[in-house]
């Protein structure tokens, strides 16, 4: 026993509670000690496994020089990228951005770190992130992004015995996103999500997509409201800049705006108004004061309708369909008031007309010297 207990302790370090048992006890029955060596090392396995990840770390991170990236000065060092989309949205009209909350991974080869050991992986906290090279990628339209901390630092670091590194992080970004706002509210938008090397041109870190390089969750969670997500495309390309040129990355999320919200507020409200001011044609045309306040209710209705529709929309210089549709409106409505004001000043002059021939007729057949001219009945009237 005493020997095997020695054997154990040199194979796999000493045993942090040892147990010693009297042979002749009855507990002793219960422990075959012709395999104790054998079957049961398993209980100081994770101790001998612990020994040995923590002894792969300090060989590797010895002599490692986290400041060069893998590779440097013999080739490139290429960077598998794969995204998993939590949730999109909100989606800011008036900013012109959107919310965007995802896993982002990298993945790449780093020959410094592999190691020979029956581990096939290490899987390290955060705390090993500054410890070895990362790369230095960042996202070119975003104007805020935040990095999860709670309850730890959302940050996952795996190194393979064959120097392949994994590091992912969870990410929620506020991107911009440029929107093309002639077709509104029937219209249809690309988000992109770009990102790429801050400092390292195409010649020294080359992005890859893997296979299956994006991905997304479940869209009943999404808070998108307005749009409904219809699809999404990657590509990647190399920009040309005075300091180099660079490998870019862009996802595009392709949404669709919903036209129930605007069906509800401003077409079927403008419609009625419409058919409202056209009422007014019903009304007897003696009675001014009720086409008159008719009109201008429905005037003034379409000017707050007008308002209210703007009030979704960032101060563009071009003209939405939209703008379109209530500014006819606005013409039919107003076309309304106008009508009546002209018939009722047609009208009135008519019968001002009627009134002096009349007039102009009883002078003649009652006075015989009366003459048209000095009555102003002359030329027309008479």
């Amino acid at each position: 026993y005493w020997i095997l207990l020695i054997i154990n302790e040199l194979n796999f370090g000493p045993l942090s509670h040892p147990v010693f048992l009297d042979p002749s006890s009855d507990s002793a029955e219960e422990y075959d000690y012709d395999y104790l060596g054998v079957n049961k090392t398993w209980v100081l396995t994770p101790r001998a496994q612990e020994t040995d990840a923590t002894q792969i770390l300090n060989t590797l991170l010895k002599d490692y020089d986290s400041k060069l990236r893998p590779d440097i000065g013999i080739k490139p060092t290429n960077i598998d990228v794969d995204i998993y989309v939590n949730s999109i949205g909100p989606v800011s009209v008036i900013q012109m951005e959107y919310t965007i909350d995802i896993f982002f991974a990298q993945s790449w080869y780093d020959r410094r770190l592999r190691f020979n050991s029956t581990l096939k992986a290490l899987t390290l906290n955060s705390n090993m992130v500054s410890r070895i090279w990362i790369p230095d990628t960042f996202f070119r339209n975003s104007k805020r992004a935040d990095s999860h901390w709670i309850t730890t630092p959302n940050q996952l670091l795996r190194i393979w015995n064959d120097g392949k590194v994994l590091y992912t992080l969870r990410l929620t970004i506020e991107a911009e996103c440029l929107l093309q706002l002639q077709n509104f509210p029937m219209d249809t938008h690309s988000c992109p999500l770009i990102f790429s090397s801050y400092g390292y041109p195409a010649e020294e870190i080359v992005y890859r997509w893997r296979r299956y390089s994006i991905e997304v969750s479940d869209q009943r969670s999404w808070r998108l409201y307005q749009f409904d997500f219809t699809g999404l495309r990657n590509t990647s390309e190399v920009l040309r800049t005075g300091a180099g040129d660079y490998m870019v990355m862009t996802v595009s999320f392709d949404l669709s705006r919903r036209m129930g919200y605007f069906a509800i507020q401003t077409y079927i409200p403008c419609i009625l108004t419409v058919v409202l001011s056209w009422v007014s044609f019903w009304i007897k045309r003696d009675s001014t004061p009720a086409r008159t306040s008719l009109g201008i209710t429905t005037v003034l209705t379409m000017t707050t309708l007008s308002t209210i529709s703007r009030k979704h929309l960032p101060r563009v210089s071009y003209v939405t369909a939209m703008d379109l549709f209530v500014s006819v409106c606005f013409i039919f409505v107003f076309a309304a008031l106008i009508e009546y004001a002209t018939l009722n000043y047609l009208v009135g002059n008519r019968r001002l007309l009627a009134g002096k021939k009349a007039s102009c007729l009883v002078r003649w057949w009652v006075g015989p010297h009366w003459r048209p001219e000095s009555t102003g009945c002359w030329g027309g009237h008479f």
